[in-house]
This record gives structure tokens, C-alpha cells and sequence, in this order.
């Protein structure tokens, strides 16, 4: 496998990486960093900004900006630029630290049906003939075979150091995990509109499928944890959940001694897909399965897209090491904010398509903020501005939320 960097990408990705190192180095991290850590901690501090690009980071730093061609050079390349332009043009609440993360290389392979993705020329989109037709079709389901890339990984690792090393802290940092929610492994495998109709008509086959499920990714982190990919996530850099940082001093838990253990880290579990499905079926088709995982972890979020205010009640007490709970763009938030003040982080997803459309309206861009910091004026609230997944060309956009939103969060509504 040729991972060389030759000399002119060598000679980029250095002066990037100066560049990175010299904002890391400001006090502002400091700052940042305690932030982060009094409120995962539930600690009274303002609210919690922070930008998730996601899909438009293409409009912040665009292909064409890079200057390496080959891998990994281009990937290290848009990893630093990313960070440039966070500490540059976005200015949230994400410390700017030295790291330098290098993910493993892991092949997860597929439970014996494939499941091939049929892409259009839109952006992201995809169909899938689901591989489960008929509950007899469950006897085609084979455990994972899970290989984990070292060799591949090891060489990767040895070029960022290479490259890198003397300017940053390149370190092998990268988590492989997700969710444990499941239910799109279950969507894949069955069928949206399918699932729906199971949940009448076939529960057993529902069942069945979720328990497979469960088994399947019980036995993947004990993979994990065996071959030793499990980074600890507590940093004042570590993304976790659907949003939000996961700095604290409360993980690694008690008896940690260098292997890092699942219940060493922050997990998630979500059921986007289970957004129609109403509380009681919920409590029966998807919880039950997730909460052996979900239990597992040291500090637990829950939530992603979907609207929770009519499943906190079924969630909440279920999960005894939650402590950040998303509240999504459909979440009826005075709801949220009564069940979640004082005991979870109130983790708050404005509505995207208020940035992403064609023209942005800034004024309801800082109404709908504000909004949100009264209603939930007695929870400690982070606001992550996710999902976003065009910014329509304007580069400007991600910054200009974040400064609204900072200036919000200072004046405290």
C-alpha cells in the first residue's frame, strides 16, 4: 500500500500544521476547555457553542483549496485546513488544541445479506433493495466478520509523524462506534415503510431482528475493547453524541489502568428512524435492545434528530449514566427544558435549514436562539449547529451563527 508523502505536500501540511500549533497555543483554550468541563459536569457556566459543519465543511474548505493530491497527504491536509478555519472564521466554543487524530482502519463487512446503496446524482442520496424480504430470510443472517486494518493503520499513524510529529501531538485517535441505536441496521435490513408495518404485523420477526442486532453490536465493542481501539473521549477536543464536547473529569471511570474499557468512555444511542413510532411500541421494539449497550458506557447521551419530548419519560429513568439528552428542531423544548433542568445537559439543535436556505433571515436566526436560551433558562444548554449540510457557497455562514449565538449566550437570552 503506497502512503508516501513527497516533499511538496510534506512542505504544505507543515506550514498548516504551524499554523494550528500557533492557535492552539492561545489562553482562549484554556477557557474553552473549562467551559466544557464545568458544564458536562452540571455545573452553572453560560451556554455551550458549538459549529458541526458536517456536510458543509465542502463549501468551507472546498477540494479545490487542497493543494496534496495523494492519500493520506490530501486527507491531512483537510483535516488541518478544517481547524484553521474553525479557529479563523468560526470562533465557537471548540478548543483549538495540537492534536492530530488518526482514525483506525476497520472493515466491518456485513451480516452475510449485503446491503448495496444505489446512489443518484443528488447530493447524498441513495436507494437499497432490503435483503430481508420474508421472516425465513433471517436465516441468511451470519455474524459480522470485523477486521481491524493495524497494519494499514500502523503505516498511516507513521506517515502523519513523519510529516507532522515534531509540530503536533499525532496521535492514533478515532472512535469507532457511533450509536448502539440499532434501528438503522434494522431499516437496512428490512425496509422503512416494512418496519412500520412489522410493528403490526410481524413483532415477532421485529423482535427477532432486534435481539440479532443487539447480540451483534454487544459482541462488536467487546471486539473493540479486545484489539484495543477504544480511545478514551473526555478531551476538550472529543466530539460525542450527536453534538457536543466530552470533556470531563469524570471518565475514565474507577479501576482504569491503561486498556481502555467501554465503560471508560461517553456513548450514544438514538432511534431516528423510530421518529413515528409512538412510546409504547417504542418502549417494546427498540429500548429493550439498546439499553444493554447503552448501559455499558461510562456517561451516556441519548437522541439525535429525533423529536424525544414524548419519550423522556420511557428514556430518562432507563438510562442511569445519562447526561446529555438531544433536543432536536421538532422537540417541543418548554417540555425538554422541564425534563431535563438540573439532572442533564440540554443539548439544543436549531433548525439547520434556518442557515442553509438560499437567503438566511439572521433576525429569526437570533430570535429562535434567544428563544430557546428563555425557555430553558434553568437547564445548562449547549447549542450545536449541525446537520448543515450546505451552506449555499457562503462560507460566511457557520461564523456568522456562532457570534450570534455567543453573543446570545453572554447576555444570557
Amino acid at each position: 500500500m503506497n502512503m508516501q508523502i513527497d516533499q511538496d505536500e510534506r512542505a504544505v501540511l507543515r506550514e498548516l500544521a504551524r499554523q494550528v500549533a500557533e492557535h492552539a497555543a492561545r489562553p482562549i483554550n484554556a477557557a474553552r476547555e473549562r467551559l466544557w468541563r464545568d458544564h458536562n459536569a452540571l455545573r452553572p457556566t453560560r451556554a455551550a457553542v458549538l459549529v458541526s459543519p458536517e456536510g458543509g465543511w465542502r463549501d468551507c474548505v472546498r477540494d479545490e483549496d487542497l493543494r496534496c493530491t495523494g492519500d493520506p497527504a490530501r486527507s491531512f491536509e483537510r483535516q488541518l485546513r478544517q481547524r484553521l478555519f474553525r479557529a479563523e472564521r468560526i470562533g465557537d466554543d471548540m478548543p483549538i488544541t495540537a492534536n492530530f487524530d488518526v482514525g483506525w482502519l476497520i472493515d466491518r463487512g456485513d451480516y452475510g445479506v449485503p446491503v448495496p446503496h444505489v446512489r443518484t446524482e443528488d447530493l447524498g442520496s441513495y436507494h437499497w433493495q432490503a435483503p430481508i424480504r420474508t421472516p425465513a430470510d433471517t436465516g441468511k443472517l451470519r455474524p459480522r466478520s470485523i477486521r481491524v486494518g493495524h497494519e494499514a493503520t500502523r503505516l498511516r499513524l507513521e506517515r502523519a509523524r513523519e510529516a507532522l510529529g515534531d509540530i503536533l501531538n499525532v496521535r492514533l485517535h478515532g472512535w469507532p462506534v457511533w450509536t448502539v441505536g440499532l434501528t438503522w441496521d434494522l431499516v437496512l435490513l428490512r425496509g422503512l415503510d416494512q418496519v412500520m408495518l412489522d410493528l403490526y404485523d410481524e413483532p415477532g420477526l421485529v423482535h427477532e431482528l432486534m435481539a440479532f442486532l443487539r447480540d451483534e453490536k454487544d459482541r462488536e465493542l467487546d471486539l473493540y475493547e479486545r484489539e484495543g481501539v477504544v480511545p478514551l473521549n473526555n478531551g476538550p477536543d472529543d466530539m460525542v453524541g450527536s453534538g457536543g464536547l466530552g470533556c470531563s473529569d469524570e471518565l475514565p471511570a474507577a479501576g482504569h489502568a491503561g486498556a481502555v474499557r467501554i465503560g471508560d468512555v461517553w456513548g450514544l444511542a438514538e432511534s431516528q428512524e423510530f421518529v413515528g413510532v409512538g412510546p409504547e411500541q417504542f418502549a417494546e421494539f427498540a429500548l429493550p435492545y439498546q439499553l444493554p449497550l447503552i448501559n455499558r458506557f461510562g456517561l451516556a447521551c441519548y437522541g439525535c434528530c429525533e423529536p424525544l419530548d414524548r419519550k423522556f419519560d420511557v428514556v430518562l429513568p432507563a438510562v442511569p449514566r445519562l447526561r446529555r439528552v438531544s433536543v432536536s428542531p421538532w422537540c417541543d423544548r418548554a417540555v425538554a427544558a422541564e425534563k431535563l433542568a438540573g439532572r442533564y445537559v440540554y443539548s439544543w439543535k436549531p433548525n439547520p435549514a434556518l442557515v442553509c436556505a438560499p437567503k438566511v433571515d439572521w433576525a429569526a436566526v437570533e430570535r429562535s436562539i434567544r428563544e430557546t436560551l428563555r425557555i430553558a433558562s434553568a437547564c445548562r444548554v449547549e447549542m450545536v449547529l449541525k446537520d448543515t449540510h450546505t451552506f449555499c457557497g457562503d462560507a460566511t455562514r457557520p461564523g456568522r451563527w456562532a457570534q450570534i449565538a455567543l453573543r446570545a449566550a453572554e447576555e444570557g437570552s
